[in-house]
């Protein structure tokens, strides 16, 4: 560390001795530096705030209803795109920039510079942004300015509807393409109902339940077939003679109706006979009426002795019992038959139904798919016809200018106080380099330290230098002017500054 110090306290002395090399350079930087500042030109900076506004009070009415888009997103990222190529080209034509432009070279200058130029910021609060642009002209900055407030504003609006109409079309287009879907696929199961309509499985019952149902229907007609045949072939048996009990002669004779008045009439007969005799008149006409009665009777049964069989009350009660059987058996043998049909078709049928229930429920499960997604879509595009409607006409997002953009009168730059300070460092920090480097151009011994350590031999003693009177006037004459031309120097830089203050306080 010692020797650190003593080798910075040997080049401090080293510099020193050429002072006036080091006054003169720092004179020159700083007056060169000065002008330099001074030749700067002006530029104006216009610069406009805007706050976007993203609560409404339509949001928590809407929800559910609308899409509600991620606005703090979208603001985002209009802020980052607004400087993208197409918007500046716009900025350049609105302010009338491109006015004195000759060639795509200088445009494409313009269009850099201006870029390079415009500064979008965030103020630090929630959606505040600061817009600014320098220019040598206060009115063009202005109109720069203007001219991207209107495309910030405008280009949000917009992209807004843009967004809402493509969205719109999307989905129109996609709710046309699934209504043709919708109507092939009821077609399609139109013509497969109409294709296998005997074999179409029914409201909740599959092939196998028909199958079963069927066999039960014919078995159940099978034992009512035989029922009425067994039936009907006892009534041919009784008739056959097997079974039919044949009417004697005394049941042949038999009138129901006449034997019940001949009865009534001995009735009678018998209580006249308990109070009358044999010869009192109603003893005698009912005696007369009973024995004509039995002359009937007997008559009717020698009629009936001629044909006793046709005649037979039982027989045709069993030919009309015969009839009705016969036609019951044929009714039931039809059953049979269809039954039989039905069954033999299912069974010819076994590998082909299934396929056909199969077919069956991928054309329902399509169609149901689609119609569920056609649905979807009608909802969406409400959905969607809603949230354009919001953000159109609702306000969802206000824009609301809070400093409006306005010519400037003071130039925002050059700093030229601090450009002028500057200077002055500089100029003494170039005035000491330059010291050093001649120091180092021209080196001197100026201790016994350096000399040694320089040459490596030993050192026996040192000589030292006794000034004149003369020289130390000289020397203290050395002294008092590199003070003056160092106060001198700062002098300068102080008139400088009042001049820049008198400078700003008359433009302002």
């Amino acid at each position: 560390m010692h020797e650190l110090i003593t080798q910075f306290l040997s080049y401090l002395k080293a510099a020193w001795q050429h002072r006036w090399h080091a006054i003169v350079a720092a004179w020159v930087i700083a007056v060169s530096g000065w002008i330099v500042v001074a030749l700067m030109p002006d530029r104006y900076e216009a610069s406009a705030r805007v706050y976007v506004d993203t609560q409404s009070i339509l949001k928590p009415l809407l929800s559910g209803l609308a899409v509600q888009p991620n606005l703090d997103q979208k603001i985002v990222m209009m802020s980052r795109t607004l400087l993208s190529r197409p918007n500046v080209e716009r900025v350049v034509r609105m302010a009338d920039l491109d006015i004195n432009v000759k060639t795509a070279e200088d445009k494409e200058n313009l269009i850099n510079s201006m870029i390079s130029k415009i500064e979008i910021k965030n103020t630090g609060q929630d959606n505040l942004y600061t817009l600014a642009y320098r220019d040598r002209k206060p009115e063009v900055a202005k109109r720069v300015v203007q001219s991207l407030l209107t495309i910030f504003v405008e280009g949000s609006l917009g992209d807004k509807r843009k967004d809402a109409d493509s969205a719109k079309h999307f989905i129109d287009d996609q709710i046309k393409a699934y209504e043709q879907k919708l109507i092939s696929a009821e077609n399609a199961l139109k013509d497969f109902k109409r294709q296998h309509m005997d074999t179409m499985p029914g409201e909740g019952r599959d092939y196998f339940a028909k199958m079963s149902e069927t066999m039960e229907s014919l078995s159940q007609a099978r034992l009512a077939l035989r029922e009425a045949e067994n039936g009907r072939d006892a009534i041919r048996k009784q008739l056959a003679g097997d079974d039919l009990v044949m009417l004697d002669d005394k049941d042949m004779g038999a009138n129901p109706e006449i034997d019940a008045r001949i009865q009534a009439l001995r009735k009678n007969l018998d209580s006249l006979q308990l109070n009358y005799t044999d010869r009192h008149p109603d003893i005698v006409a009912a005696k007369r009426i009973i024995e004509q009665l039995e002359e009937q009777k007997k008559q009717e049964a020698k009629t009936r002795k001629a044909s006793p069989t046709t005649q037979n009350p039982v027989a045709q009660q069993l030919k009309v019992a015969l009839a009705d059987a016969e036609a019951g058996a044929a009714s039931m043998r039809a059953r049979v038959a269809e039954y039989e049909s039905r069954y033999n078709r299912l069974r010819a049928a076994a590998d082909a139904i299934p396929q056909v229930e199969a077919d069956f429920t991928q054309l329902n499960r399509d169609y149901e798919v689609n119609k569920t997604n056609y649905e979807k879509l009608l909802a969406t595009r409400d959905s969607a016809q809603m949230s354009g409607d919001m953000d159109a006409n609702s306000g969802i997002m206000n824009f609301r200018i809070i400093d409006p953009p306005r010519v400037p009168l003071v130039p925002s730059a050059p700093n030229r106080p601090l450009l002028m300070s500057l200077v002055l460092l500089g100029s003494l920090a170039g005035g000491v380099v330059v010291a050093f480097l001649v120091s180092q151009f021209r080196p001197t011994f100026n201790d016994r330290w350096t000399l040694r350590n320089a040459t490596g031999v030993p050192l026996l003693g040192a000589v030292s230098l006794i000034w004149t009177d003369a020289q130390k006037k000289r020397q203290r004459s050395n002294l008092i002017a590199t003070a003056m031309s160092t106060l001198g120097l700062f002098g300068s830089y102080g008139v400088v500054m009042v001049i820049l203050f008198f400078t700003a306080a008359t433009s302002a």
